[in-house]
């Protein structure tokens, strides 16, 4: 289908007129130079802003108003930023641009919920220029980083700053984290005596599987051979199985003619340090590291794999014997402790009960983790000081720098833990973010970013206020 449209084309009598000619325009229909009609541009520009270039330039071949990629996203730059004026709580956080390599800054209006700017980086000096060009903000809800805390007090010193709530708690996760790890030793149970190491070098046929039968039936025929005949007169059939006469007849059992493994030294050499790495290894220490170090100590001169490869035979379990159970992760623990006990099964409290039980430290972290949680819970700060000294002063249990770090920027986490204030909406448009960057194939630069993400947002306030007819007639 085609509409014919005549307008007017008119010239001009006045030789000093630079324009000779001009054509007439119809409001709201054509506009100069356009190849489109406003319609059809602003229909193009909302396509452009909700699926970007290669997604917007399928739909409009459907449509049909096939238009390329490029000119989808020039319209969408073309487009004017939304009005938005200055919050009087404004929530700040990053986001990367280019994952593990850069970053940029998210504003957030925290009444609203949405986005005002985006900036090029995270820097200080970038954050306190936007604030001076926008004065008015009153409420500055940030996470712990200094970069943030630094062009807040340059760029709006007036201004009050609140520490989210969020990033306290990941904050505290991270030292706990960091103090599981330090005594993950504690994390396994503890293990029962083994049983003392058998004088035999060589491992149980039991555990050899069929090559220990074969043994067993060359060893079985050897002997009856020699029982047949002199060690001279063996017949040529005694000569066919692996083990030799020569070290067949002085074996009492088939075991002491396993085969070595190829390249092991032979512990002969070391026989005098046996005792003492039996008796080290019954008192429970099985660590293969620490047992060659000792022997070195006493005149062993082999090296470390000739003691690992001799231990390793004696930490076999019986073939009926349960497999062993792993010890829970160091993450796993951390989110036990961090954890709301009433919100953790039975088998997860007693296990962490037992955890706790071997390890006073951790268990003095748990109480101080706790008490934090208290004070978020009920929103009070009023024991923060308080709290503040206990953790500094114990110092084993790893808090210390989070709690140096909490009377560095005091006024903020007390004003986060007793105000409804948080940078909650921030993460949400941080997720806004990420999703748009997956939907451009994270090709897009920060100038298009943010005109998406400005005018996503202004779409979704204004379906908000004016709802969209559900049928049509």
């Amino acid at each position: 289908m085609s509409i014919t449209l005549t307008i007017r084309r008119l010239f001009c009598d006045n030789p000093g007129c630079a324009r000779v000619t001009f054509a007439e325009q119809v409001d709201g229909l054509t506009v100069r130079y356009g190849r489109r009609t406003p319609q059809l541009t602003g229909l193009l520009g909302a396509i452009a802003v909700a699926l970007a270039g290669r997604a917007g330039e399928r739909l409009a071949a459907r449509l049909p108003a096939p238009v390329s990629d490029t000119t989808l996203l020039s319209l969408a730059m073309a487009l004017a930023d939304p009005y938005a004026q200055t919050p009087r709580v404004l929530g700040v956080d990053e986001f990367a641009t280019r994952k593990g390599h850069k970053n940029g800054t998210v504003l957030v209006d925290c009444e609203t919920h949405a986005p005002v700017d985006l900036l090029p980086d995270r820097e200080s000096a970038t954050f306190a220029a936007w604030l001076t060009d926008h004065p008015g903000v009153e409420i500055i809800c940030r996470d712990r980083g200094g970069a943030f805390a630094d062009g807040a007090r340059a760029g709006a010193p007036d201004a009050v700053q609140v520490a989210d709530l969020w990033h306290l708690w990941h904050n505290l996760a991270e030292a706990v984290k960091s103090l599981v790890s330090k005594h993950s030793s504690c994390l396994r149970e503890p293990a029962a005596a083994p049983e003392s190491p058998p004088e035999v070098l060589h491992p149980p046929l039991s555990h050899a599987g069929r090559l220990a039968e074969r043994v067993q039936q060359h060893h079985t025929a050897v002997h009856d051979l020699i029982g047949q005949a002199s060690p001279s007169g063996l017949s040529p059939a005694a000569w066919s199985c692996p083990a030799t006469p020569s070290a067949a007849m002085p074996a009492p059992s088939p075991g002491r003619n396993w085969p070595p493994a190829a390249g092991r030294t032979s512990p002969a050499p070391w026989t005098p340090t046996k005792p003492y790495l039996h008796r080290r290894w019954n008192e429970g220490h099985t660590s293969a590291v620490k047992l060659h170090a000792e022997i070195r100590e006493q005149g062993f001169t082999g090296s470390y794999s000739v003691v690992r490869d001799y231990l390793r035979r004696f930490r076999r379990l019986p073939d009926d014997a349960p497999p062993p159970t792993r010890p829970p992760g160091i993450r796993k623990v951390t989110g036990w402790i961090t954890r709301n006990p009433d919100r953790m099964g039975d088998d997860d409290q007693q296990k962490l009960k037992a955890i706790l039980a071997r390890c006073p430290e951790l268990e003095a972290a748990t109480g101080h983790v706790r008490s934090f949680a208290a004070m978020m819970a009920i929103r009070s700060a009023s024991r923060l000081p308080e709290w503040i000294a206990a953790a500094r002063a114990d110092t084993a249990i790893g808090l210390c720098g989070f709690a140096d770090g909490l009377l560095t920027d005091l006024d903020a986490v007390v004003l986060g833990l007793s105000t409804e204030w948080s940078s909650g909406c921030v993460e949400g448009r941080v997720t806004d973010i990420k999703f748009l960057k997956r939907q451009m194939g994270g090709r897009a630069g920060l100038p298009l970013l943010r005109k998406r993400v400005l005018l996503v947002a202004a779409d979704r306030r204004q379906d908000r206020v004016t709802p969209r007819a559900a049928s049509f007639r």
